[in-house]
């Protein structure tokens, strides 16, 4: 069975029940192998607020998480990432091993990059998320833009967002396989 790798968001294991729902659902097609990002990114949980956990992944947190990804996985088929999670993924696939397929869902930090990794990538955001990139930046990488209406940043805590993921990537690894 593929392995496929689920990196949360900037909050981590501890504010993730959510990741459960796309886990369950995955892993009668994977083997799903989750990593807290903030273990990968060496970030002090000490003082859990959003903004200190995002100040730290900005600074030095998100290339952490990037090195220990690539040193614990020499070879990644598919990835599941959320926010800073994508970013990371997209990262590691630009400076480590190929990633075969890339789903990344709300990492907005990807408008700062000018540069795509190799292999199919899918992004999905918020359409009200006011730091997804602009369309320009979806033109520039050649990349399909694909939004969730009257959604925000956070969409991908919902059940029914989970579902429609999940589906997603379950149908794209079928198509692949014939």
């Amino acid at each position: 069975m593929e392995k496929l790798i689920i990196l949360s968001d900037l909050c981590g294991k501890e504010k993730s029940d959510w990741v459960n729902y796309y886990s369950k659902l995955l892993e009668n097609y994977f083997e799903v192998k989750f990593y807290d990002c903030c273990d990968l990114g060496d970030i002090d949980k000490s003082e859990y607020s959003e903004n200190k956990l995002h100040h730290q992944f900005v600074n030095g947190g998100i290339e952490r998480a990037v090195k220990t990804l690539i040193q614990k996985e020499k070879e990644i088929n598919s990835v599941l990432g959320f926010s800073v999670g994508g970013t990371i993924a997209w990262k590691a696939g630009l400076s480590g091993p190929r990633i075969q397929r890339l789903f990344a869902i709300s990492s907005t930090r990807l408008r700062y990059e000018n540069e795509k990794p190799s292999g199919i990538i899918e992004l999905h955001f918020g359409e009200d998320d006011r730091f997804k990139p602009n369309s320009d930046w979806f033109h520039s990488l050649e990349i399909k833009e694909n939004f969730y209406t009257n959604e925000g940043h956070d969409f991908y805590k919902k059940k029914e967002i989970d579902e429609a993921v999940c589906n997603n990537i379950i149908k794209q690894i079928n198509f692949l396989k014939q």
